[in-house]
């Protein structure tokens, strides 16, 4: 089964981007930086989604964030499914922090429950197959809406597709946006690019990691 095996942003200045992911979220080798300055404007298409198990460490990490310098796009708030929060980092990629439970259990902490990548796709459906037929497995999937795929133990992103739209929406900013995505998927499947430009490599090559 092929899966996600790491990503890489590409950002300006490494150093001050490690910096950044160091203060904030403490990812540590989940997320690899590599210096790119390819043009790019407006929504880059995905969102990395940090889940947590209490609203008291969603705040933890927006906190963490905003003070390492990131921007707020939807502050902390409670909903019908939990608590959640969104920013976006120097480097302009966007970051949401999530919990489906809505009271806390104990004191704050910097624990990470999953990583996960959301690609926005013009077509859920459509790009589900493409990467069936890469090799990747389905473990979830809700029609032309929402479909997450299985990772194995290796894996340090879980990787699923929503409706790009719906996704932009979702962190609180327009749709439009061109240009590089400023992001690289690795895998053992080796290299190629999705229906929606998304670039994959293979798992060998090496980034910096935050």
């Amino acid at each position: 089964m092929t899966s996600l095996t790491s990503v890489t942003l590409e950002v300006a200045d490494p150093t001050a981007a490690e910096r950044f992911y160091t203060a904030a979220f403490g990812l540590g080798s989940r997320l690899r930086l590599r210096a790119g300055d390819a043009p790019t404007t407006g929504f880059r298409g995905f969102t990395l989604s940090i889940t947590v198990s209490q609203p008291a460490d969603v705040s933890l990490f927006i906190d963490s964030a905003l003070e390492a310098g990131a921007t707020s796009l939807k502050p902390v708030s409670k909903s019908l499914w939990g608590h959640g929060g969104v920013v976006q980092a120097p480097d302009g990629t966007i970051w949401k922090v999530a919990t489906s439970s809505k009271k806390d259990t104990g004191p704050a902490t910097r624990e990470i429950g999953e990583l996960v990548l959301l690609l926005g796709v013009e077509d859920v459906k459509a790009s589900k197959q493409f990467y069936v037929q890469q090799g990747l497995a389905v473990a979830k999937s809700f029609g032309g809406k929402y479909v997450e795929f299985a990772a194995d133990e290796s894996s340090p992103v879980k990787l699923a597709l929503y409706k790009r739209r719906g996704l932009a929406k979702d962190v609180g900013v327009p749709a439009d946006g061109t240009g590089s995505h400023r992001i690289v998927l690795g895998s053992a499947a080796g290299s190629f690019t999705d229906p929606d430009g998304f670039a994959w490599e293979a798992a060998s090559v090496t980034s910096t990691s935050s």
